[in-house]
């Protein structure tokens, strides 16, 4: 096959040389390599810019939200603690696991307004992470865990805005006590 590109090659106007090119187009330059904790901090990154284009949690007041699209599973979002820097929230549908009684899927979020990062700090999807990792794991397990809580946090996100959820879907449900503002004086004095 090299012949007959050659003599391709040599039929136009001035000889040129193929396997040179080849050589240089085919030559690549290796990718920095990413370290599992560095991959979750880009998810922590992506994952809020996701949250944020979907509900502005940010600026959410301490209590419970409700986010209606019409299609029967209505997402529930309780803010749970505003900081000076974090917000603690919870996202869930309406849906109760009949074998331990907590919202199936649901996913506890700690969002950092300075760092603009979203961290999914605990996930139930069918199991506890105690079920899934044991009492005891050890650190690279932990780090393993937490990958996936975050992969499937990001993939949630996006399947809840292809769905239509969004800021404009999200209502306030009546005070149910939820969530407590913590004066940033306070914190700053301790």
């Amino acid at each position: 096959p090299d012949a007959a590109i050659r003599q391709c090659c040599r039929s136009a106007y001035r000889a040129c040389r193929i396997d040179a090119m080849s050589r240089v187009l085919t030559r690549r330059l290796p990718l920095p390599k990413l370290s599992r904790f560095s991959w979750l901090m880009g998810l922590y990154a992506e994952n809020h810019s996701r949250l944020q284009r979907l509900f502005e949690p940010a600026d959410l007041v301490c209590g419970s939200y409700v986010s209606r699209i019409g299609d029967g599973l209505d997402l529930q979002v309780d803010i749970l603690e505003r900081h000076a820097y974090t917000v603690e929230l919870r996202m869930s549908y309406g849906l109760v696991d009949p074998q331990t009684g907590l919202h199936d899927p649901s996913a506890n979020l700690r969002l950092y307004r300075d760092t603009r990062q979203v961290e999914a700090t605990h996930c139930y999807a069918g199991r506890r992470w105690q079920d899934v990792i044991g009492m005891f794991p050890p650190p690279e397990r932990i780090l393993d865990h937490r990958l996936r809580m975050n992969t499937f946090l990001g993939k949630w996100l996006q399947y809840l805005a292809e769905q239509g959820h969004g800021v404009a879907t999200l209502q306030t449900v009546p005070q149910t006590g939820i969530g407590k503002e913590i004066d940033p004086s306070f914190e700053s004095a301790a």
